[in-house]
């Protein structure tokens, strides 16, 4: 095996704030590193911390068998990769962008009708911090694929093989940031409150992270719920819109928009009324899911 080749050596395309933390990390772990980014001042910054430059996606793709793309979308890997599509037969893309399931499939499909291996990966990590803590990275497709890889890719964060189906890693990846965007939301929705009321952001915030500490909690007791039908009861669904509601005046009152909070009295209210026409408990958990496939 070639020395360009070695398992020490990576390449890697697209150099936003993640791809500039993958570089760091590769680096750190003494992995070598050509880049290659459509900006040049941002392959000029790699190159200063001692990666190697590729001029084109061509040259970044023969410097190393694995190539990791940390692009916006799966739209832009095709724009990516098309310019050097008769290089990729024999090589390894692990796509570490974020997008739908079905995208990151059909993504996978192209790239092997085209010659290459495939990966998929989600990274969970604190903003583009992935040597924090909690960070980890969400990895699907072929389990030998992966297992051939993983020492290489190991530097960026601790991984999670989740399966063979290349979608994977998006449906668990998307599931948690589906978590996460209203809790974004909110968490501004709520300070702004406790701010226009009068009060300070600073005093608040430890009994907001006090109180998170019971949210692990509220999610084991209901997902047990959810794989039953959901948590619910018409009084405990009146009881949660009457909250909703006390949110509602109490961030209004003082100038606050509400606008999450009267998105979770509609479910409140949308699952009052589907109980109250069923005669029987419906939960927003059945409302989001719909009927069965």
């Amino acid at each position: 095996m070639s020395e360009q080749n070695t398992p020490r050596s990576v390449s890697v395309v697209g150099l936003g704030p993640m791809g500039q933390s993958m570089v760091r990390a590769f680096l750190a772990a003494g992995v070598e590193v050509t880049v290659w980014n459509r900006s040049t001042a941002k392959v000029d910054d790699m190159v200063a911390l001692g990666a190697k430059a590729a001029a084109t996606v061509a040259e970044a793709l023969d410097a190393n068998e694995v190539t990791v793309l940390s692009l916006t979308h799966y739209a832009a890997m095709y724009d990516v990769l098309g310019q050097a599509l008769d290089h990729l037969p024999g090589k390894v893309i692990a796509n570490l962008s974020s997008d739908s399931p079905e995208k990151a499939r059909a993504g996978a499909a192209w790239v092997r009708e085209h010659g290459a291996q495939f990966l998929s990966g989600g990274v969970m990590s604190a903003g583009d911090n992935i040597t924090h803590p909690a960070s980890y990275i969400f990895y699907s497709g072929p389990k030998d694929v992966f297992d051939a890889h993983a020492e290489l890719l190991r530097p960026l964060s601790p991984q999670e093989y989740l399966g063979a189906d290349d979608g994977l890693a998006q449906v668990f990846y998307q599931g948690l940031l589906t978590i996460f965007h209203p809790w974004l939301l909110a968490f501004d929705q709520a300070t702004a409150m406790i701010e226009r009321s009068g009060h300070s952001i600073a005093q608040f915030v430890p009994f907001a992270i006090r109180s998170s500490e019971a949210f692990p909690y509220f999610m084991q007791e209901f997902s047990v719920a959810n794989q039953n039908g959901g948590w619910a009861s018409l009084a405990s669904l009146k009881m949660m819109d009457a909250g909703a509601q006390h949110i509602i005046d109490a961030s209004e009152e003082v100038g606050v928009d509400a606008g999450p909070s009267h998105m979770a009295q509609s479910y409140w209210r949308k699952a009052v009324a589907a109980s109250e026409q069923a005669d029987t408990a419906v939960s927003t958990y059945e409302l989001f899911r719909g009927g069965d496939k």
